[in-house]
């Protein structure tokens, strides 16, 4: 396999796979529609660079979307910007533009230094209604809505409403200083943080990334794919990750490696208690047959021949356990243990990093360890996602 640097092009420093806002989590119920408002939003890029463009996406929306003005600008604590940093984007020379319904939009790049691991102010004016929003949910980083056109407010007004999901922009791609690859990593909740302090980074692809900053390591660029209650062969949350994979994955800039981390939730909903439960109403947010194990080993190896395709290396995650929660039932316990042992004897992937191995309750290992969970048996806590980041081999990226 041909390796690349990526030296003098662009790269995905940031990432959140899109959403319809009714495949989501229901975050923004109440919030829409979206009319004469502000929306700014903080990211916090992995590795840096001195050109910035920001993603915008419209590719859930069922009608064209008007952005009135947008800038960035490093951002401080409580929503503001820091003085002399701010910058007017730009689309095709514009200060506005209308993106059409299922499409995206790249804004022009503009000069800005961004350090490894700075937080972002992303700040766009949408001057029309807009009925259907494009997003990620949840943002587990704070964001506000304002009243009117406040980009080029340097704080945060006393008028400003909490946003909680990531609306509109879908990825932040740098002119890297130096050689540089991103890492893509595709997933469900437990890739997305879900769990995690919200306003402190700790998703374990965020965690990897300061560890790879701090070994001086090129793929220090990581962009986060995960979508709560994702799964890899049916759309639910989010469209399955066999069905966004090119979008998200296989067409980022400076694309180096995936990590795939799905499936869980193809074996839990797959395997959970069918009875007319309080368990019952939640299965419905995920339609479609139950799979098998070979359904499932299947799917990651077609996510891998795709990968192939263009040349990058593809590592696997092993499921971790979930005993505890309601969906656990011994014949799903059964099902993610024959797949955790294809992924590590099968040789389908150029790496595999063993998640199941660092969690697991050594007592009980159908559990999480007590304090790498939540409370929920489901989703790591701060500590457990940092025990993932820690465990990987970062000369699998270097």
């Amino acid at each position: 396999m041909t390796e690349t640097t990526n030296a003098g092009s662009w790269v995905r420093s940031w990432g959140a796979s899109p959403q319809a806002a009714h495949d989501g989590l229901g975050s923004l119920d109440g919030h829409l529609p979206l009319a004469d408002v502000t929306l700014r939003q903080v990211v916090r890029i992995s590795g840096g660079g001195s050109r910035v463009r920001v993603r915008f996406t419209n590719e859930f929306g069922t009608a064209p979307l008007d952005i009135g003005a947008a800038r960035v600008g490093l951002a401080v604590p409580g929503g503001g910007v820091r003085p002399g940093s701010e910058r007017v984007l730009t689309f095709s020379g514009a200060p506005r533009v209308t993106v059409p319904a299922g499409a995206p939009v790249l804004s022009d790049p503009v000069d800005i230094s961004l350090p490894a691991l700075a937080k972002l102010s992303i700040s766009l004016h949408l001057p029309g209604r807009v009925e259907t929003c494009t997003c990620h949910d949840p943002a587990l980083e704070t964001g506000w809505t304002i009243p009117g056109d406040a980009v080029a407010a340097l704080t945060l007004p006393e008028n400003a409403e909490v946003l909680p999901v990531r609306a509109l922009i879908s990825a932040v791609e740098l002119f890297p200083d130096g050689p540089a690859k991103t890492i893509v990593v595709v997933g469900d909740s437990r890739t997305d943080g879900a769990g995690s302090t919200p306003d402190t980074n700790h998703s374990w692809p965020e965690l990897l990334a300061v560890r790879l900053i701090e070994g001086g390591v090129a793929a220090g660029y990581v962009s986060n794919q995960g979508i709560s209650g994702n799964r890899m062969l049916n759309d639910g949350i989010g469209a399955a990750a066999l069905a966004r994979f090119d979008r998200d994955a296989l067409t980022t800039p400076g694309l180096g490696y995936v990590v795939l981390s799905v499936g869980a939730n193809d074996i839990a909903i797959s395997f959970a208690p069918r009875d007319d439960g309080p368990l019952a109403g939640f299965l419905k947010m995920f339609p479609g047959a139950p799979v098998t194990t070979d359904d499932v080993i299947a799917g990651y190896r077609r996510l891998v021949a795709r990968a192939r395709e263009r040349g990058v290396r593809v590592y696997a995650t092993t499921i971790a356990p979930y005993e505890g929660a309601e969906v656990f039932t011994p014949e799903g316990e059964s099902a993610r243990r024959t797949v955790n042992d294809w992924i590590r004897t099968g040789g389908a992937f150029d790496a595999v990093l063993d998640f199941d191995a660092v969690w697991r309750d050594p007592d009980h290992p159908g559990r999480i360890r007590e304090d790498f969970h939540c409370g929920d048996h489901v989703h790591g806590s701060d500590a457990g996602y940092q025990a993932l980041a820690d465990s990987v081999d970062l000369s699998l990226f270097d």
